[in-house]
């Protein structure tokens, strides 16, 4: 058995389109926000989501996942309201910043399983004005989103370019969890 160990809707649509064989349960622990290196915060989040799971389906092949927005060298959350989206999308107009996925893969029954990866991207926004904001915000809700905004949904406003995989921007490195779960399957 697969279990997905997130509520995220985004991360079990992608991880959908790798397998249809899998059971999605939420991880109950206090997610990192800050470390040392930014950059390692999300590893260390899936590697937890996915050891509380584990715990309680200890058969399980569980996968734990993570997403943050690295900018200026600070983790960038989920904006806590409308204003805090708005002054997000301010600071990021015209600049590049880095969407970091951890991805951890677990199983501590009889046939124990401990991987875990990050994948990183680059993301470019445009030069835009608050008008633009003011209109991203309005089609699209933001405040479950890291870095307040969705690549998935009209980036066409914001977005000027990215490098690595779509869909590790909104969630989840399918291609990399294609080739590990295939490995180990």
């Amino acid at each position: 058995m697969v279990i997905l160990a997130s509520e995220s809707p985004r991360r079990r649509e992608l991880l959908a389109q790798i397998t249809n064989d899998f059971e999605v349960r939420s991880a109950d622990i206090d997610e990192i926000s800050a470390a040392a290196d930014p950059f390692a915060v999300p590893e260390l989040n899936a590697r937890a989501k996915a050891a509380c799971v584990a715990q309680e389906n200890p058969d399980a092949l569980v996968i734990g996942a993570d997403t943050v927005i690295i900018f200026e060298n600070k983790v960038i959350g989920k904006p806590r309201d409308p204003d805090d989206a708005r002054r997000i999308l301010k600071a990021f107009a015209g600049k590049t910043h880095f969407t970091v996925t951890g991805v951890a893969l677990r199983r501590i029954g009889k046939t124990p399983l401990d991987i875990s990866y990050c994948e990183v991207s680059e993301v470019k926004f445009k030069q835009y004005t608050d008008d633009t904001i003011d209109r991203y915000l309005s089609l699209v809700h933001v405040l479950d989103k890291a870095g307040a905004y969705a690549l998935q949904e009209h980036p066409e406003l914001i977005v000027e370019s990215y490098s690595g995989e779509a869909e590790n921007i909104i969630g989840l490195p399918l291609l990399r969890l294609k080739r590990e779960l295939d490995s180990i399957m």
